[in-house]
């Protein structure tokens, strides 16, 4: 991307100081000839390699942070819903993106302005979730996930050029080489099986490059070179792709004692973080509503896999360790447990494990009182998501947290299932979406045969999520509606919340066109 390029040609903005800045003179966007915007956006994806370098009004700002918020939902919910590179998950995903104007597909017509919102919202969405490391985790995941998605739908004719401007040195072999090699890489990787190896295309890539496919022993080796048909190269694409924008964020998040100063953006940008990660279940309604006699009960009737697999160790073994009891502990809090119940619950497992009253009332109740917020910061904790589960703390020898889905071995799952009752076919499709990596989605099919509905109706996110809708369907409540990719009460909130700061803004300046100069500033050194 020919970034110093499009500056010198008009694009760059007047930057004041080191401080975003608003002024009340409207900015009218440069008329740009074809080939210059292509050169701005030559490609449908990018790897945002350099900051946006134009002023945009506050409007502007706000419609584009909704819009990719909305889209980056849009990607969370389809890749819990369906699976991720099948058919069906890519006609709904490229249905959503049209719906919000984002670039996606090489080869259209007029795609400057689409690449152009793409580029820039992305930026404005690093001020809002570099925050925090559960905002970083999940914003790094879903623009993950639709940087695969573009990467799978570009031509085999413009690989190579995206490659090169994304700084990736990979380069194609020639055809005389893949002849050379043939058998090597075709017995070494197994995405080849059943493809015409004529049409495949092959990159050579440094070995330090490689080593995930290494480690699955799913690539060929020689002289420190990894040789990689092209559908493995997303894999890597994808590694690169993460490293360098956790790197982005951290840099990002030293510019945000200057944002936060800021009182026109930091309501909109802490209510964009706070609004679209899915629900925290830190408050219920049902608080205190549910006995501790109940557990057991649902434990084996609407604990997800991993909340079950802790209940039934903590009742055999009469202890957890650390992780073990953060993880069941903060779950037990989002269903309804108060502290005291908590307190009383863990004090008569513990004590059945012959350790002293005294002992647990010393070295164990400042902890749970600490996770309700009662001790220390007084950080009221939130139970812990699907995706914080999945990526974080996975689980030792002799500890019993983390997703059964993603950390148990194929055979001793197998066996779980088994005693769970669920039938051989229904095992099979579960470890089918399991060898693929779709935790969340055999999570979601684990639920729908043990509660015998053919379609739950949610995309599954949170194990407190589970645990809720398990109860409405046994409690006989109202027919689960199938989740809306963005529920419309909470885009309107978004809008009004955010409309809120603009209006405020208005009656100060009385327009709405106020153009945020030097944008670039906050994402570099």
């Amino acid at each position: 991307m020919d970034i110093k390029y499009c500056r010198e040609r008009g694009i760059d903005s007047q930057v004041k100081g080191n401080k975003m800045q608003f002024s009340g003179a409207r900015w009218k966007k440069q008329k740009l000839a074809g080939d210059q915007r292509n050169m701005c956006y030559p490609h449908s994806l990018q790897f945002y390699l350099q900051p946006p370098s134009e002023n945009i009004s506050l409007i502007e700002f706000e419609n584009l942070a909704i819009d990719r918020v909305k889209l980056l939902k849009v990607v969370e919910n389809l890749g819990v819903s369906y699976v991720k590179g099948t058919e069906l998950y890519q006609s709904k995903l490229e249905a959503e993106i049209r719906k919000v104007k984002f670039s996606f597909r090489e080869n259209l017509e007029d795609e400057y302005e689409p690449r152009r919102r793409d580029h820039i919202s992305h930026f404005i969405l690093r001020l809002a979730y570099c925050q925090s490391e559960d905002l970083r985790r999940w914003f790094i995941q879903q623009e993950m996930d639709l940087l695969r998605f573009r990467f799978s739908i570009l031509p085999k004719d413009k690989i190579q050029d995206f490659l090169k401007d994304s700084h990736l040195h990979f380069e194609a072999i020639k055809d005389e080489e893949r002849t050379l090699r043939e058998k090597e890489i075709i017995a070494s990787s197994p995405s080849l099986s059943g493809t015409k190896w004529e049409l495949e295309s092959v990159y050579k890539i440094p070995f330090a490059d490689a080593l995930d496919l290494f480690r699955g022993r799913k690539v060929y080796l020689e002289d420190g070179f990894a040789y990689v048909p092209l559908k493995d190269i997303v894999a890597i694409v994808l590694n690169e792709f993460r490293t360098k924008l956790s790197k982005a964020l951290a840099l990002t998040a030293r510019s945000l004692p200057t944002v936060q100063a800021d009182e026109r953006l930091q309501p909109l940008l802490n209510h964009l973080s706070h609004s679209y990660t899915g629900q925290d279940y830190s408050t219920q309604g049902n608080v205190g509503k549910i006995s501790l006699d109940q557990i057991d009960s649902f434990s084996t009737k609407s604990f997800p896999p991993c909340m079950r697999q802790l209940h039934k160790a903590l009742r055999e073994n009469h202890h957890l360790r650390h992780g073990g009891r953060m993880q069941y502990g903060l779950f037990l809090k989002g269903i309804g447990l108060t502290l005291e119940q908590a307190l009383q619950f863990w004090k008569q497992e513990f004590i059945k494990g012959k350790m002293d009253p005294d002992k647990f009332d010393k070295g164990y109740s400042y902890n749970i009182r600490h996770s309700f917020g009662k001790e220390g910061k007084r950080t009221d904790y939130t139970p812990f998501s699907c995706m914080k589960i999945i990526l974080t703390n996975p689980p030792s020898q002799g500890d019993y947290h983390g997703c059964p889905f993603r950390h148990s071995d194929p055979e001793l799952l197998k066996q779980k299932l088994q005693s769970y009752k669920i039938s051989p076919g229904g095992i099979n499709q579960i470890l089918d979406l399991v060898k693929g990596s779709h935790y969340q989605v055999a999570c979601q099919k684990y639920f729908e045969m043990t509660h015998n509905v053919d379609d739950c109706g949610f995309s599954l996110s949170h194990p407190n999520q589970f645990f809720i809708e398990s109860q409405r369907i046994l409690n006989g409540g109202k027919d689960i509606k199938k989740e809306s990719i963005l529920p419309e009460t909470q885009l309107k909130s978004s809008v009004q919340k955010t409309k809120g700061a603009s209006s405020a803004l208005a009656s100060q300046n009385s327009s709405l066109e106020m153009d945020i100069e030097g944008l670039e500033n906050y994402f570099s050194e």
